[in-house]
């Protein structure tokens, strides 16, 4: 039986052959369990001085297979280990694209039927033509279907040695997918997510399929399915990282296979790619951003602007039904030129290679400056020290002069500023996933987000009837006005706050100084004549104290000062490492001083005894991860968890390496009953 299944093997073997590339010298096949092994060498020679191509091949029994180099989850590949005359010497075994074989839970990379690995020999010119050459190996696989058994066979082939090769070298070989270079004009791109990893391949057509193998073992999740894309010019595939990768990847490296038996190494490395926008996972993200719009309207950034302009539809009276709405709508444009400025400079920073997030701007000393000077000089105008004009949330007659639809669209604008520090419940998976997906799918979710913080003021423009429940107009709205003051003082004082904080005390005190001017200013301005003069000479401050605090010396920068900073230690990715290598959980606290909802869930939660032990009841190692200034790592550490603002909270339990991320608007409960489940140590 053994003879008769050589045999088979043998014309099998000289079936495949090309015309032209007889004759062969086929070794002697070694019969094992479920497969049989041999050595090939289609030139029937070595050639002294050159090089010569052989083939080990492997016939497998139906169902039954041998490993790539990367063999999966589980198995070894198939090793060769020569002994060799002097003066000939061998390159490493090359392997074939590979296939995924599913194997019940797991997933196996390798190879069924026959299989042939490349051998590409050498021989230098102490060769001497005429003579025979004994090519002898040592062989080692394992096989495997439901069980594996390993296997080991010593091969030899006996070649003559003939003369150098004159004119071109051509192998006459078999066709073997052997993985090519990624043509010059091709790129390959991977970025982390919340689940692992994007990879983007452009290869200038259209793909129909493509597998990645990755050469590290650890890289992938080998059973998930690897999600495709394809687009007129490149790919994109979706790819679950693996359970034991315990830290970051600087490169993707290994092999994918396209349609068409093409196969190509790849080495991508770390940028952006687009994620691949379906019709319903869009819609379903774009109704999360308008819902966090929604909530947004309750923040406490947010709510004294719409509560002025209330304030306003309360004195604008029912008979202006048609002027009415269009405050509405000129509020809306207000919003929505504002979220799409600044989704186009994100957007332009990120072709540039830069790395931000939602609220980048307030991490900007200058725009800090900016901002506190004008809450600043708005909180005057409320408080009554004098009337503006052109006010951004004009009360009594604006809405019915000519100047008041400049108000609107201000107000619009306002209210975007002063809700980017804000991250509402509902937006954190929105806006990480807008920012990490194609240009328009970016600016669809944002301008979903955008309708939700419009759409309480303008249901209230287009139903001027509900405005009936609000009380008549009277002397009342100034006193409101002058109440509605108080918030927007405390929100300039908290901005300077943040300011002196990340940027250190001259930058601080160069600020307070200027609102020290800007007091001056609106004095004179209501004191009525001079207003022109006493507003430029505001403005002039306000750009000055923006241009000092753009430029103060770097050495004046403190550390910054959050609550509890006792108790937490400074996020890194190599702290997360060192505390889950050690067995103990770890939470991360995404924060930044200008994030009020960070510093109301550090109050409210974070900080309450209660938690604290539960802390340190189960050995929670406690970091901090700061982005008051901007930080790259932690730009990175966001997007790989599909976030791109803050408060993110990620809680890694022992032996896992993906985070369980909790709410952005966290309780005592919350946080108590993430932790309950950790064994008290």
């Amino acid at each position: 039986m053994s003879r008769l299944r050589s045999i088979l093997v043998f014309v099998a073997v000289l079936a495949a052959l090309p015309l032209g590339a007889l004759p062969v010298t086929v070794g002697e096949p070694v019969i094992a369990p479920h497969l049989s092994v041999q050595l090939l060498n289609p030139a029937a020679a070595v050639h002294a001085p050159g090089a010569v191509e052989l083939y080990l091949s492997f016939q497998l029994d139906p169902g039954w297979h041998i490993y790539w180099k990367n063999a999966g989850d589980a198995g070894e590949p198939p090793k060769i280990v020569w002994t060799l005359p002097p003066g000939i010497t061998a390159d490493s075994m090359q392997f074939p694209a590979p296939k995924r074989l599913p194997l019940g839970p797991l997933m196996d990379y390798g190879y069924e039927g026959t299989v042939l690995f490349p051998l590409t020999l050498h021989a230098d010119a102490t060769v001497k033509p005429g003579t025979t050459a004994h090519l002898a190996a040592k062989v080692s696989w394992i096989v495997c279907q439901e069980r594996c058994i390993p296997g080991h066979a010593d091969l030899a082939l006996d070649v003559p040695v003939i003369g150098p090769i004159t004119g071109s070298f051509a192998v006459m070989g078999y066709a073997v997918n052997i993985p090519k270079p990624l043509p010059p004009t091709a790129k390959a791109t991977f970025e982390p997510t919340a689940e692992g990893f994007r990879l983007g391949v452009t290869t200038g057509q259209r793909e129909t399929e493509a597998v990645f193998f990755p050469e590290n073992p650890d890289a992938l999740n080998n059973p998930a399915p690897q999600k495709f894309t394809a687009t007129d010019q490149s790919f994109v595939l979706e790819l679950k990282k693996g359970p034991y990768l315990d830290k970051p990847l600087t490169e993707l490296k290994g092999v994918v296979e396209l349609s068409g038996n093409r196969a190509y190494e790849i080495t991508a490395l770390p940028g952006t790619v687009a994620a691949p926008a379906t019709f319903m996972p869009m819609l379903r993200v774009a109704a999360l951003a308008f819902f966090g719009g929604l909530l947004l309207n309750l923040m406490p950034c947010v709510f004294p602007v719409l509560f002025l302009k209330g304030l306003a539809l309360v004195n604008s009276g029912a008979e202006e039904k048609k002027r009415l709405r269009m405050h509405g709508f000129v509020y809306t444009a207000g919003i929505l030129v504002s979220f799409w400025v600044l989704v186009g400079v994100l957007l332009v920073l990120r072709a540039a290679g830069s790395s931000l997030g939602w609220g980048f701007q307030f991490q900007s000393p200058a725009f800090l400056a900016l901002m506190a000077g004008l809450l600043f000089f708005l909180g005057l105008s409320l408080a009554g020290l004098f009337e503006i004009g052109l006010s951004l949330t004009s009360a009594g007659g604006a809405l019915a002069q000519k100047q008041g639809f400049t108000g609107s669209f201000f107000t619009g604008v306002l209210a975007v500023i002063v809700a980017t520090p804000c991250t509402a419940p509902f937006m954190g998976a929105a806006i990480g996933y807008a920012l990490s997906a194609s240009a328009a799918v970016t600016f669809a979710v944002f301008t979903a987000l955008a309708l939700g913080l419009a759409a309480p003021y303008v249901a209230l423009t287009l139903q001027p009837a509900w405005t009936r429940i609000l009380p008549r107009p009277g002397r009342w709205m100034e006193i409101v006005k002058q109440v509605v003051s108080v918030p927007i003082f405390a929100t300039a004082a908290w901005l300077a706050w943040v300011l002196g904080g990340a940027y250190g005390l001259v930058s601080l005190l160069v600020l307070l100084a200027g609102f020290g001017v800007l007091l001056v200013a609106g004095w004179l301005l209501g004191r009525g004549p001079g207003q022109r003069t006493a507003s430029f000479a505001a403005a002039g401050l306000l750009l000055a104290v923006v241009a000092v605090d753009l430029f103060l010396p770097a050495h004046f920068a403190a550390e910054q000062q959050t609550a509890n900073t006792a108790m937490y230690q400074a996020w890194s990715p190599e702290a997360v490492s060192r505390a889950q290598s050690s067995g103990q959980p770890v939470f991360v606290d995404f924060t930044a001083s200008w994030c009020l909802s960070c510093q109301v869930n550090e109050r409210v939660a974070l900080a309450q005894p209660q938690v604290q032990r539960a802390f340190a009841q189960h050995k929670v190692v406690l970091l901090k991860a700061d982005w008051t200034r901007h930080d790259e790592a932690i730009t990175q550490a966001l997007a790989s968890m599909g976030r791109s603002g803050v408060p993110t909270y990620a809680l890694y339990l022992p032996g896992q390496t993906s985070p369980r991320l909790l709410p952005e608007v966290l309780t005592p409960g919350i946080v108590l009953d993430a932790v309950k489940p950790l064994p008290a140590r």
